[in-house]
């Protein structure tokens, strides 16, 4: 399994560290050719008008919709933004890979960011107790069918999944806890083993 981390800007490095601990191998994604190699794609935190610009600008943008009708992407923060199918305070077109709609920055400014332990449920009737760092985070304003919240905090959801894709309002590569990521790599595992049959 190799895992891809999106290495155009951001806090690509923290997903690496996360995933090396758990023995995963993973390879820094800025051209077509790595992205060839990879199982999964994880998208970090970063400034997502930037990120943006710059998959236009390397012409990954369309490379990774087609990789993703097949392979798992993982976004977190500005990498759930670029994932959204609408941003409503912004003129970007993202990847429409998640059937949701976010406003960028809408839980406050970097001075604003906080930590706050969420209830998370990555298996039915299974709650785990996560701290969630919020650093300049979108909120999630809408969702569709078939989104799944997998989390909640003040009533609005923060992590999501849709078909094999998953995408996280907070940074869950900050902590010490793997669990999203491990789940992340469930997902990967399973996409690998549906594709073998």
């Amino acid at each position: 399994m190799l895992i891809g981390i999106l290495a155009l800007q951001g806090d690509f490095f923290k997903h690496q560290e996360m995933l090396h601990s758990l023995g995963i191998e993973t390879i820094q994604v800025k051209t077509r050719n790595e992205l060839d190699f990879c199982d999964a794609l994880i998208i970090p935190g970063g400034e997502s008008t930037v990120m943006m610009r710059q998959l236009e600008t390397t012409n990954l943008k369309e490379l990774l919709v087609h990789f993703a009708i097949h392979k798992p992407v993982f976004g977190t923060c500005a990498g759930l933004i670029l994932m959204s199918s609408h941003v409503q305070n912004s003129a970007m077109m993202p990847l429409g890979l998640l059937h949701i709609a976010v406003e960028r920055n809408a839980f406050g400014r970097q001075v604003d960011s906080f930590q706050v332990d969420v209830s998370v449920y990555l298996k039915p009737g299974d709650e785990i107790c996560f701290p969630a760092f919020f650093i300049r985070a979108p909120r999630i304003r809408t969702s569709e069918t078939p989104v799944q919240i997998l989390a909640s905090y003040e009533g609005e959801p923060i992590l999501v999944r849709q078909g094999h894709h998953l995408g996280a309002s907070f940074h869950p590569e900050l902590t010490v806890n793997p669990s999203i990521h491990l789940y992340f790599l469930e997902m990967v595992k399973e996409n690998l083993e549906n594709h073998k049959k």
